[in-house]
């Protein structure tokens, strides 16, 4: 597995000022994107920007219900600013389910080319996914191993974003039945693009990681593969999770960051 292009990552910080003028950044995007930050919160903020400069506005650390989380990404650029030597994954096949959507995986990270390792083991299935991210277990498993044994390489005693459920989930109605029609080669036809469209804008989204994740969730090699039907449905679950837990959903996008690098 590989790490994020170092265009992706905060420069290193050489200078107290640079520190500095890193913390106000951090809790002035922090207090614009959440409106309940207390004392507590921002203290603890500032604390995780001086220890690992991680930085709110590129999504390393996302505030749910009070509590700090930090994301995959986030833990993917600090692994790539302190020069990982790299991160080996497998599946632990004595547990994993596959008939029953059971994953374990393994991770071990490489802090350096003499280092033994650092182990994480990351397990999901359906008992201890969102139902918004229902079949993508395999992945999960593979994110939360990897989380893991990042935070135990470099320290990080928040848990990651990606280990826990939607916090907010209540219950994801089902998708509209549409009759499945051909792929016309538009993204399912005008009027299902504009709409696709009009949700990026409306909850600022990065276009890019919502065209990998519905090329995900329809299950083809591109999305011009896919279906009418299929390009309606996601659409429609795409919304309906922007407008229930934007956060959630933005470490689903998160992801698909390493995607281009040749992730594991």
């Amino acid at each position: 597995m590989s790490i994020p292009d170092k265009k992706s990552a905060i420069p290193f910080i050489r200078h107290p000022n640079s520190l500095k003028r890193l913390i106000r950044s951090n809790v002035a995007n922090a207090r614009a994107r959440w409106n309940n930050l207390d004392g507590s919160a921002v203290r603890l903020l500032k604390e995780l920007t001086t220890d690992h400069l991680l930085c709110v506005a590129l999504g390393d650390l996302i505030l749910l219900e009070g509590c700090w989380y930090v994301t995959h990404a986030g833990l993917l650029r600090l692994a790539r600013r302190k020069r990982c030597s790299g991160i080996r994954v497998q599946p632990v096949r004595d547990f994993c389910d596959p008939n029953h959507g059971r994953w374990v995986f393994e991770a071990t990270v490489f802090t350096s080319r003499d280092c033994k390792g650092f182990v994480g083991y990351g397990d999901a299935d359906r008992s201890n996914v969102s139902s918004l991210v229902r079949g993508a277990e395999l992945r999960m498993a593979e994110t939360r191993a990897v989380n893991r044994a990042l935070r135990k390489a470099y320290g990080i005693g928040l848990c990651s974003v990606d280990e826990i459920g939607s916090v907010a989930e209540q219950s994801q109605p089902q998708a509209r039945n549409l009759p499945p029609q051909p792929s016309n080669g538009n993204y399912g036809g005008p009027k299902v693009r504009d709409r696709l469209c009009q949700i990026i804008r409306q909850h600022q989204l990065d276009p890019t990681l919502v065209k990998e994740y519905a090329t995900d969730f329809c299950g083809t090699k591109t999305l011009r593969e896919a279906t009418r039907e299929q390009v309606e449905n996601f659409v429609t679950h795409l919304a309906h999770w922007a407008e229930k837990d934007r956060n959630a959903l933005l470490c689903q996008l998160n992801g698909y960051l390493p995607a281009k690098e040749g992730a594991a």
